[in-house]
């Protein structure tokens, strides 16, 4: 695949997210994939994982504790097999009802056109401020 189709596929699992498609997201991602949400331990989805099993489970994670969740993508950028994608990521947490609106970046390693290596960066306090704290009554 060239960068362009690289991007599409980036594209693709993004709007597959956003309409709560993880099996779309999981048939484009290779078996022994990596995947690394960067954050603290308090983040249910944050930590790394390595295969479909495991990249499974932080989609679960991502669905039990927070609805609504959107990646608005911004700007992609691709060199070879590597996506850099940035935007925001908008969820609402379940058990605080607080709102997440935080900028992203997702680096993603695409090979025979799947996904083999995902990395996520965000304000992880604001993450974790969103899952600890209560919202205000």
């Amino acid at each position: 695949m060239n960068e362009q189709d690289n991007i599409g596929l980036i594209r693709k699992i993004y709007g597959a997210f956003g309409a709560g498609d993880v099996q779309t997201i999981m048939d484009n991602v290779a078996d022994g994939a990596e995947w690394t949400n960067h954050g603290p331990a308090v983040i249910p989805y944050a930590g790394s994982r390595k295969g479909k099993t495991q990249i499974l489970e932080f989609f679960k994670a991502i669905a039990d504790s927070t609805t609504g969740g959107k990646v608005v993508p911004e700007n992609f950028v691709a060199q070879a097999d590597t996506v850099v994608a940035t935007g925001r990521y908008k969820a609402k947490v379940r058990d605080t009802g607080l709102e997440i609106d935080t900028p992203i970046a997702h680096l993603s390693t695409v090979r025979n056109g799947k996904v083999v290596r995902w990395e996520g960066f965000s304000d992880s306090a604001h993450v974790a401020a969103a899952h600890t704290k209560k919202a205000a009554s």
